[in-house]
C-alpha cells in the first residue's frame, strides 16, 4: 500500500573554499610547499612575490565567504570594477625566519644527491658481466623500501624486467645480482627479512675482522652472534636465553657478549635516508612554529615555509581591465574575447581563493597554537612534562571557537620547535585523571612515571603488567592493569618477557 511520510534530517555541506581550506590545514610543511608549487604551475595568474615582508598578524580575521560560483556569470561592468578597485593584490607575511636559511637545530638536512642516486653511483662503480646485470641491479635498488629492505619478490621483478626492458631473466640471475647489491653501503641493504639483514651486517663486520681490523675477542663475539642469528633466530627473538646457552654450550658472559654484537646492528639500515624508488631525497621534519623566550616572554613565529608570498599576476589583472574597457566602448565582447576573459576570470578566482585559503590557514594555525601555549604555559616555561595539564581537542576548540575536526587537523601534522626540542602538537594533548592526592594529572605524566619504572627494573626479572600496576599505585597513580598495558604499548615498550636481558 502506497503512502506518504515526512522525515526531518540534518546535513552539512561545505563550499569549495571550505574544502580547500580543510585540505590545506592538514598538510605538513613539506607537502604544503609541493601543493603551492602545483598551484603555481597550473594557474598562470598566480605568482610568487618578492617584495618586502611585513609582520604576521596573530589575530583571527574574518574573510568573505562568497565564492566565484555565486558571482554574476556575465562579464558585466560590476565584475570588472571589482578587479579594478578591489585589487586582491598580494598576500605577504613575515614568517620569522628566511625559508632558505631556516633549519631546525639537530634536524637532518637532505643533500642534493638522494640516497637512491648514492646507491646508483656505487652500483655503477662495480664490474658486471653484461648490461643486463646492470639493469637488474637498477631494478633491485628501485624496489627498496624506506628502511632499505627489498620490497618485491624475485618472481615479480622478473616480470617487471620482461615488461619494462623485454628481458627474459631467471630468478637465479636476479639472485646473483642481488648478492652484489647487498655488498653496497650501508651494510644490511636489500635484505628480504630481518634475519638476512642482520646476517649481512655481521658478515661485513667479520670480513673486517679477517683483515685484522678488529680485536680477536670481538671477532669471536661476532662469530657467535652470526651463529645465533643463522641457526637459532627464533630462540633469540623470543629471548629464550637458557636454551641458547645449552645449544651453544657457552657461559652467560659469552652469550651476553654475542647478543651485544647483535643488538648493536641496525635493523633498518636505510631508515630515514632512502626516499621512494624514484630517488627522492630524504626529508626532515620541519617545524611549523618556532617558540623562543625573550625577557621571560614568549615569542611565537611561523616558519617561512608556512608563509608563502603569493599574489595575482599584474599582467592578467591588466588584461581583465582591458576587457572591461573594450566592453564599455563596444558594448559587447567578441566570442574569442569572451573566452579569453572567461579563462582569466576563472583563474583569478581560483588564485584569489587559494591566497585567502593560505592566509586563513596561517591565522588558524596561530589561533590554535596560541591557545595551546596559554593552556600549557607551565610546560613551555620549564620543559617539565609533569607540568603538562590534561588537555583534549574540545578544550582548544572551546577557546578558539573552531570546530574539533579543525583542531584535530592542525594537531595531527604540525610541529613546534621549543627551547626543549621539537615536538608534534599532538604531544600536548592527553586525557587526565585524579591521583591519590586529589590532584589532576595528565596521562603524559603517568606514561613518564611508567617509563621510569621500567627503566629502573631488574632486567633479569622484568616487571609484568600486574607488578607495574602496583608500582604505579605506590607512586600515587591508581589505574587498571589493562590501562597500564595500553600505556606501555603506546610508549613502544614490549611485554616483560621481551624486556629480559642477561
Amino acid at each position: 500500500m502506497l503512502g506518504q511520510s515526512q522525515n526531518i534530517s540534518l546535513s552539512q555541506s561545505f563550499s569549495p573554499r571550505q574544502i580547500q581550506l580543510m585540505q590545506l590545514l592538514q598538510l605538513p610543511v613539506m607537502e604544503l610547499e609541493q601543493r603551492i608549487k602545483e598551484e603555481l604551475e597550473k594557474n598562470p595568474t598566480l605568482e610568487e612575490a618578492h617584495s618586502a615582508e611585513v609582520e604576521t598578524p596573530d589575530k583571527q580575521e574574518d574573510f568573505e565567504t562568497q565564492g566565484a560560483d555565486e558571482r554574476n556569470s556575465e562579464y558585466d561592468d560590476d565584475y570588472f570594477q571589482q578587479y579594478m578597485e578591489d585589487d586582491p593584490g598580494s598576500y605577504q607575511q613575515k614568517a620569522g625566519a628566511d625559508a632558505d636559511e631556516y633549519a631546525a637545530p639537530g634536524s637532518y638536512t637532505a643533500d642534493e644527491t638522494s640516497f637512491f642516486e648514492y646507491l646508483m653511483d656505487q652500483l655503477m662503480g662495480l664490474e658486471f658481466e653484461s648490461h643486463q646485470e646492470v639493469l637488474i641491479g637498477k631494478q633491485i635498488i628501485g624496489n627498496l623500501n624506506d628502511d632499505g629492505y627489498l620490497g618485491r619478490t624475485l618472481s615479480a621483478m622478473a616480470d617487471d624486467l620482461l615488461i619494462n626492458y623485454h628481458l627474459d631473466v631467471k630468478k637465479s640471475e636476479i639472485e646473483r645480482v642481488l648478492k652484489i647489491v647487498q655488498t653496497l653501503e650501508p651494510a644490511g641493504l636489500a635484505a628480504r627479512d630481518l634475519r638476512e639483514c642482520l646476517l649481512l651486517q655481521l658478515a661485513s663486520k667479520i670480513e673486517d675482522g679477517e683483515d685484522g681490523d678488529i680485536d680477536i675477542m670481538v671477532y669471536a663475539d661476532l662469530i657467535l652472534a652470526q651463529t645465533i642469528v643463522r641457526d637459532h633466530f627464533e630462540l633469540f627473538t623470543k629471548k629464550h636465553y637458557e636454551k641458547l646457552r645449552e645449544k651453544l654450550e657457552v657461559d652467560e658472559d659469552e652469550l651476553r657478549d654475542g647478543l651485544g654484537e647483535i643488538l648493536r646492528l641496525n635493523p633498518k639500515p636505510a631508515s630515514g635516508l632512502l626516499g621512494a624508488a624514484g630517488g627522492r631525497a630524504a626529508q626532515a621534519i620541519v617545524p611549523d612554529f618556532v617558540l623562543n623566550t625573550v625577557d621571560e616572554k614568549f615569542r611565537l613565529q611561523l616558519t617561512a615555509r608556512n608563509a608563502p608570498d603569493l599574489r595575482i599576476n599584474d599582467h592578467y589583472q591588466q588584461m581583465l581591465a582591458d576587457y572591461r574597457r573594450k566592453q564599455k566602448e563596444a558594448g559587447k565582447l567578441s566570442k574569442a574575447q569572451k573566452q579569453a576573459a572567461g579563462f582569466i576570470r576563472q583563474n583569478i578566482d581560483s588564485a584569489t581563493w587559494f591566497i585567502e585559503a593560505i592566509q586563513q590557514r596561517q591565522q588558524t594555525l596561530f589561533s590554535v597554537m596560541h591557545a595551546i601555549l596559554r593552556y600549557q604555559e607551565g610546560y613551555f616555561k620549564t620543559g617539565d612534562t609533569a607540568t603538562l595539564r590534561p588537555m583534549i581537542l574540545k578544550d582548544i576548540a572551546e577557546v578558539t571557537g573552531l570546530d574539533i575536526s579543525t583542531i584535530s587537523r592542525v594537531a595531527n601534522s604540525k610541529y613546534i620547535q621549543t627551547d626543549f626540542g621539537t615536538f608534534s602538537l599532538r604531544t600536548f594533548f592527553s586525557e587526565g585523571m585524579t591521583n591519590q592526592e586529589g590532584e589532576e594529572v595528565s596521562t603524559t605524566q603517568i606514561k613518564k612515571v611508567l617509563s621510569e619504572i621500567i627503566a629502573d627494573e631488574n632486567k633479569r626479572k622484568p616487571l609484568a603488567d600486574g607488578k607495574l600496576q602496583k608500582a604505579l599505585a605506590e607512586a600515587g597513580y591508581d589505574i587498571a592493569r589493562r590501562t597500564v598495558a595500553k600505556y606501555r604499548e603506546q610508549l613502544g615498550l614490549p611485554v616483560a618477557r621481551l624486556r629480559k636481558e642477561l
